[in-house]
């Protein structure tokens, strides 16, 4: 021990220097929204192909469920989504469809592999195997045959991060499916299985077991997704709206296959919402 303590005070400059080095990389990725961007590229294009190692050996116990997952995946697409023709009649990429959900535009969907997700985080991210050079961008949904997963946030060439709705920097434009009313669903950061509907006044019929799906109000996501059913609602006192508990449709503790979602009309709907703006 006594010899550690030797060394120790020894080399203490290079202690001290490296311990600052460390709070001065704290303080920088913490305050600066470039430097933290640019950290999440970096750490997400190595962390994912750790993660990516690492989840192909945990998966492998999980082949009957992911089998049974990606049948019912492949019954939800058939039964709500058509195949858009293309101009020439050509069928496209077995990996990437175009498709017509409900009347609300041409989306885009490319399949992904989960290589990290965390539910414990007061914000919680989700890293996937496909990136750049399968044609993600940030701002696009994550769906899974339950429901919605979450947004693409940064997006590398091999890989893409994207926050949960697991997360409460972000709240989901929502709408209670029975009544068409709209509303926004945000997680407390408290039970990964659970969120609260934001926003719901009293006048609003509600019913437990009611369904949750989202508006179509977001170009992120297609109208009608589903998020999650009623599990409780209740009238706080001096409040002017319902405490209302949802139980998320997602188990983000076993989710392994995804939808990375692209709304075709992005560009021509954010371009009509700058002249807005302006």
């Amino acid at each position: 021990m006594s010899s550690l303590f030797r060394y120790l005070l020894k080399n203490y400059g290079f202690f001290l220097f490296f311990s600052l080095e460390i709070i001065s990389f704290v303080f920088i990725f913490s305050n600066n929204s470039y430097q933290r961007a640019k950290y999440l590229n970096s750490a997400s294009q190595f962390i994912g192909s750790i993660y990516e190692t690492y989840s192909s050996v945990t998966n492998y116990f999980n082949l009957s469920k992911v089998n049974s997952r990606l049948a019912a995946e492949n019954a939800r697409l058939r039964s709500n989504f058509k195949l858009r023709p293309s101009d020439n009649d050509v069928i496209p990429d077995s990996k990437t469809f175009t498709f017509i959900p409900y009347d609300s535009g041409y989306f885009k969907f490319v399949s992904a592999k989960v290589v990290n997700n965390s539910v414990n985080k007061p914000y919680n991210y989700i890293v996937l195997n496909k990136g750049g050079k399968d044609g993600i961008k940030t701002d696009q949904g994550i769906i899974s045959a339950d429901g919605i997963v979450g947004m693409v946030t940064n997006v590398t060439d091999n890989y893409s991060l994207g926050l949960s709705v697991l997360n409460q920097h972000w709240s989901v434009s929502s709408k209670i499916k029975k009544s068409n009313f709209f509303c926004s669903l945000y997680w407390d950061g408290k039970d990964y299985r659970y969120a609260n509907l934001m926003e719901v006044p009293f006048h609003v019929s509600l019913q437990l077991g009611d369904t949750i799906v989202t508006s179509g109000y977001s170009s992120i996501f297609p109208e009608g997704v589903l998020i999650g059913t009623i599990e409780s609602f209740e009238q706080l006192q001096g409040e002017n709206y319902y405490d209302v508990r949802v139980k998320l449709s997602v188990d983000f503790k076993t989710i392994t296959y995804v939808e990375i979602v692209e709304n075709k009309n992005t560009t021509e709907i954010n371009q009509l919402e700058k002249l807005i703006q302006e």
